[in-house]
């Protein structure tokens, strides 16, 4: 059974008391719920069209777009010289759940970079990701058909985050010996490629041109 409230429209004739971004925001998510509960469409709502009017004003004391955009710009700068990647390995993510996704996120599109400076090809490795329990961080494994590498905090110690390793083939979980790395490594992952590949004796990735990766 379909209903409707005359709270979201209370508040669109007055919207005095939603003097911030996060209030206004708020309301205006909790007046597309109440559209949605009552079969309304939230697109034409009068209410929800108000409220979002006014989220505009809210915003117009705010800084300029340009100098937002700056913002913007010099936060993305800062994030690429300090990956969140390796923070998290810092400070742990351990009975952190939103950190603790963002590792296994963040490691996955890693892992999977350190696979293209590997030149290996889409198909030939696996990407998995285990989160474990909350008291680890869990892992995130690359295996190729010669290569295992596992992301992993705590277990190995400080600068020992990344264990890798020969494999024969994508059924082989036990390998050749073990070699370690740090974090550090896997943010570099054309230098690290190389690494790998002298360590274990693989054969050098080369670029789509043919040369090799210097």
């Amino acid at each position: 059974m379909s209903y409707d409230v005359a709270f979201r429209h209370q508040q669109a004739l007055d919207p005095s008391a939603l003097s911030s971004v996060t209030t206004t925001l708020h309301a205006i998510g909790a007046a597309i719920t109440d559209c949605r509960n009552a079969g309304k469409d939230a697109e034409i709502d009068p209410a929800v069209i108000l409220l979002i009017r006014h989220l505009s004003q809210v915003c117009e004391a705010r800084p300029p777009s340009t100098l937002l955009r700056r913002e913007c710009l010099d936060a993305i700068a800062e994030i690429r010289r300090h990956p969140v990647l390796k923070t998290l390995a810092y400070r742990g993510v351990a009975y952190d759940e939103p950190a603790k996704r963002l590792f296994h996120s963040e490691g996955r599109i890693a892992m999977r970079r350190l696979a293209e400076a590997l030149d290996l090809a889409e198909g030939s490795f696996d990407v998995r990701s285990n989160k474990g329990g909350v008291a680890v961080s869990g892992e995130i494994t690359l295996h190729g058909e010669d290569i295992w590498v596992q992301l992993s905090l705590g277990l190995m110690g400080p600068d020992r985050e990344i264990l890798y390793r020969r494999v024969h083939g994508r059924k082989d979980h036990i390998g050749e010996r073990n070699h370690y790395a740090s974090i550090r490594d896997l943010m570099a992952p054309d230098r690290f490629a190389r690494k790998i590949c002298r360590d274990l004796n693989l054969a050098p990735a080369t670029r789509s041109d043919g040369r090799l990766f210097a």
